[in-house]
């Protein structure tokens, strides 16, 4: 990334830039959006399997979306014996992109 900087050599750039950049991607497919609107309206952790079956996708479609959430911190992952339970990280919500969830 390169840096910007304001007429007395400031920088432009944040430490956050690129963990919003990061989130912001992440947030930028049609069905990373379904996702994340399931998980808010369910307000509780889902399977994978649940939320593959929802936005119709296959497992190893889903296992990329889930990743791509996961590692921009948008989700968390909970295992439960053999199932794994995807919830919401709101708080990277609320520090990345404040006003998006309640915008769906």
């Amino acid at each position: 990334m390169s840096i910007e900087t304001t007429g007395d050599g400031s920088s432009l750039a944040t430490e956050d830039d690129e963990a919003r950049v990061r989130v912001l991607k992440a947030l930028a497919d049609p069905t990373r959006l379904q996702i994340v609107r399931y998980l808010k309206r369910v307000c509780r952790g889902v399977t994978c399997g649940e939320i593959a079956q929802m936005v119709q996708m296959s497992p190893s479609a889903g296992s990329y979306h889930f990743r791509t959430l996961r590692e921009a911190g948008l989700t968390v992952d909970e295992r439960r014996s053999r199932e794994k339970y995807v919830s919401l990280n709101e708080e990277t919500f609320r520090r990345y992109a404040p006003g998006f969830l309640a915008a769906l």
